[in-house]
């Protein structure tokens, strides 16, 4: 329970659910602070080791997750040189230490995505095949739908927007993410991969109804504008291009 307040304490902190700015930094840091506490009082426990990582790692891109005027970055398009790399490799070492010594849990597989998609020096180099694997290994020791959610973009990464957009079909029928803007988004980034302009742009824009933060508004909305098909995005890969994906990009 202790590491789940904390874990959602520092989410609120790094993208805030509601208001002007996209994230909180004195939640974030508030919440890495009483982990390394906790991580000192327990230093045998992997799962806390593991929430620290995940903060770690997560937490490191934030220099570049937004623009000057606080605009959201998406992470395929976030200039890596900006990402803090001593948290990183603090991060890592936490992880690899505590998954070669401790039973295994959700926050140590998680710091083990945050970790792959941290290693990759371009957003195109990241293997999602990895992350997929880690995902479906997450997925069945947690019964979570956001854990699904995730599983459906890597899934896409793999094996294209089609399979994952199979996997959302389940989600959508198990109800728990029912009116959550973000089943909204992915959908939308899946049909766009796709090729699906019109149902990406409709899905774009009832997530950015559904969200109460207003860069995350502002960024699906101009989703939802670029959601062309005479116009490509770097962002999202079309078909043709996913042969590079399956060799490790993201």
């Amino acid at each position: 329970m202790v590491l789940h307040v904390l874990y959602l304490i520092f989410n609120e902190g790094y993208t805030a659910t509601s208001g002007h700015e996209l994230a909180r930094a004195e939640l974030t840091g508030e919440a890495i602070r009483l982990a390394r506490e906790l991580r000192r009082l327990l230093p045998e426990d992997g799962e806390v080791a593991g929430l620290l990582a995940l903060m770690l790692l997560t937490d490191a891109r934030r220099p570049a997750r937004t623009t000057p005027d606080g605009s959201l970055v998406p992470l395929a398009e976030q200039n890596r040189e900006r990402w803090n790399r001593e948290l990183i490799r603090e991060g890592e070492s936490l992880v690899t230490d505590s998954l070669s010594r401790t039973p295994l849990g959700p926050y140590q597989i998680q710091a083990a995505i945050a970790a792959v998609h941290d290693e990759a020096e371009r957003a195109e180099e990241t293997d999602w095949s990895q992350i997929l694997a880690l995902y479906g290994l997450l997925e069945r020791i947690s019964d979570n739908p956001m854990v699904t959610l995730n599983r459906a973009v890597a899934l896409s990464m793999v094996r294209g927007p089609r399979a994952g957009l199979a996997l959302l079909e389940g989600l959508e029928a198990d109800g728990r993410l029912a009116g959550h803007p973000r089943l909204d988004a992915v959908r939308a980034h899946l049909l766009e991969m796709a090729g699906d302009f019109a149902g990406a742009r409709a899905s774009y824009r009832t997530a950015a109804r559904r969200t109460t933060s207003l860069p995350e508004r502002r960024y699906l909305e101009g989703r939802a504008a670029r959601a062309r098909e005479d116009e490509h995005d770097p962002l999202l890969p079309t078909e043709t291009d996913r042969t590079r994906y399956e060799r490790g990009a993201k």
